[in-house]
């Protein structure tokens, strides 16, 4: 059977110096500061709560991850991370393979519902390269999830990781149909992808707050959007919604831990299914590396 996968090397990079971003969780309300670090190669994404006893550490990692609605957390032992996703989109953005982020708490902070802050953070520092090699794979055949309705699928690209995304609320939605498809280069996540802001409808936002969550969060703090559009707020991109929801497919899949080369494309999917589909790339490529192994 062929491999969905054919693998190169580049370097790997971390950061070339600490550098912060404070804000607040838009679930929890709390206040936090992340201190981005560099870290040694094959260190991977790693992070750390300062805030609890031993400072236990969270590597990024699918199988770490557990499902909560609209959000990526992760959990080791008796710690976890929430909202991750934005984090992880700006790290594998700008391609920083090795970090260690320390927490004061556990919920990342929102900002401005984008990985803007966090992506200009970390160019503000730079990049150091490092002279161990990071495997690139490539996906080369079809690997999907998901059903009719919903769906997310990894396909053969010539070069680099695309992902494109087909939002479609129905046609009674305040949030138009729209799509967006973007190659992602360090220069254009900064530009295309980076400054796209999470959305969430009128009813939803009341309901979340009337369960005593997000009750810092504002119109003006992120996008909502109400019987007749959007309350109190512009547009960043006329298909915002939609790029959102391909830095989000960025975040998740970097949880796979391994750089991949393919074209990605969701269907009125979300992180749920952008989990199962790093579940199953990290599958067929430990199971891969494994024959590999036997064989030499």
């Amino acid at each position: 059977m062929a491999t969905p996968f054919e693998s190169s090397l580049r370097q790997q990079s971390t950061l070339a110096d600490r550098v912060s971003v404070a804000g607040y969780g838009f679930w929890s309300g709390q206040d936090i500061r992340l201190e981005f670090r560099p870290a040694a190669a094959d260190t991977g994404i790693v992070f750390v709560r300062e805030d609890l006893p031993g400072k236990p550490r969270i590597p990024a990692r699918v199988d770490l991850r557990v499902d909560r609605p609209r959000r990526t957390n992760l959990v080791q032992d008796d710690a976890s991370v929430e909202m991750v996703e934005h984090v992880m989109a700006a790290l594998a953005g700008l391609q920083v393979d090795n970090c260690e982020i320390w927490a004061t708490a556990g919920e990342m902070p929102g900002c401005d519902g984008s990985s803007l802050p966090f992506a200009e953070a970390i160019q503000s520092v730079g990049i150091r390269w490092l002279a161990a090699t990071r495997p690139r794979y490539k996906v080369t055949s079809v690997v999907r999830v998901g059903d009719d309705d919903a769906w997310l699928e990894a396909r053969p690209a010539a070069q680099g990781m695309t992902v494109e995304y087909h939002l479609d609320y129905g046609p009674d939605s305040a949030i138009p149909s729209q799509s967006a498809c973007q190659l992602v280069t360090s220069e254009s996540f900064l530009e295309a992808l980076a400054p796209a802001r999470t959305f969430v409808l009128e009813h939803e936002a009341d309901h979340l707050r009337s369960l005593g969550l997000g009750l810092r969060v504002t119109s003006q703090d992120l996008l909502v959007f109400g019987e007749d559009g959007l309350l109190e707020n512009r547009l960043r991109f006329p298909d915002e919604c939609a790029r959102h929801k391909a830095l989000d497919m960025v975040g998740d899949l970097a949880l796979c831990g391994i750089e991949l080369v393919g074209h990605f494309i969701a269907h009125r999917s979300g992180h749920h299914l952008n989990a199962a589909l790093t579940r199953q790339l990290r599958a067929l490529y430990d199971t891969e590396t494994l024959s590999r192994r036997a064989a030499s």
